[in-house]
């Protein structure tokens, strides 16, 4: 009797989505093709922006349901949306930040207005994932600070490069939010911060334009170009 062919299971990190939901189908069910036993985590700023917010959300339920393992971090998108519920300005900043194309996406005049299990499921999101050697994070962290984790708002904004491995456990970041060419983020795979944005929802820009997927055993890159707009 031969035995089995015992297949690791793959993780993979995707980058910023920004309401791209055909180019994230295409990703994971075309090119990706997650078995059940694999993980996905998501790098957050799943909405805005891109046309198809709801459906983003919508197949993220769908891959969980289906009884993949889907995990996301909270982006600054995110963030914007769920202060802009109870906040005027928060309101102003989020809509002038892409979140109009996501009440469109909804049929909704205002965030309150997007039913609860999608506003719940956002308000669930981490700021951090921790993974054995990687911390999963939208931005990036504050190496000022005595702990790197207290400042949630660099883990939403940051734009520094820097990090100092030794004080989260020789792990290395992976982040999105910053939007990097094609080459830039093909040199952070051997770099402290691997950057995963190639600019989805941003075409026209050089070497960009893309949705980026991480399969860490390997350190594979998958891309799919945007077939949304």
């Amino acid at each position: 009797m031969t035995a089995g062919i015992s297949i690791a299971p793959r993780s993979f990190v995707i980058g910023d989505i920004h309401g791209c939901a055909a180019t994230l189908r295409r990703l994971v069910d075309g090119r990706l093709r997650p078995g059940p036993n694999d993980r996905i985590y998501l790098l957050g700023d799943l909405i805005d922006r891109g046309p198809d917010s709801k459906g983003v959300l919508d197949f993220i339920f769908e891959l969980r349901a289906r009884g993949l393992s889907v995990n996301s971090i909270r982006g600054n998108h995110e963030d914007m949306f769920l202060r802009a519920e109870d906040d005027h300005e928060g309101l102003n900043l989020w809509t002038a930040n892409g979140g109009l194309t996501t009440l469109e996406s909804f049929q909704a005049d205002g965030p309150g207005d997007i039913p609860h299990i999608y506003r719940a499921f956002l308000a669930s999101l981490p700021l951090y994932i921790l993974l054995d050697d990687f911390v999963i994070v939208h931005a990036g962290l504050n190496f000022d600070r005595p702990s790197p984790f207290d400042d949630t708002t660099a883990m939403l904004w940051t734009r520094s490069p820097f990090v100092d491995r030794q004080r989260i456990g020789g792990r290395r970041l992976i982040c999105g939010h910053t939007p990097v060419s094609r080459a830039r983020l093909e040199a952070s795979l051997n770099s402290s911060k691997i950057m995963l944005d190639n600019g989805c929802v941003f075409g026209g820009l050089p070497e960009s334009g893309s949705l980026a997927a991480l399969e860490l055993g390997s350190m594979q890159l998958y891309y799919q170009e945007n077939i949304d707009c």
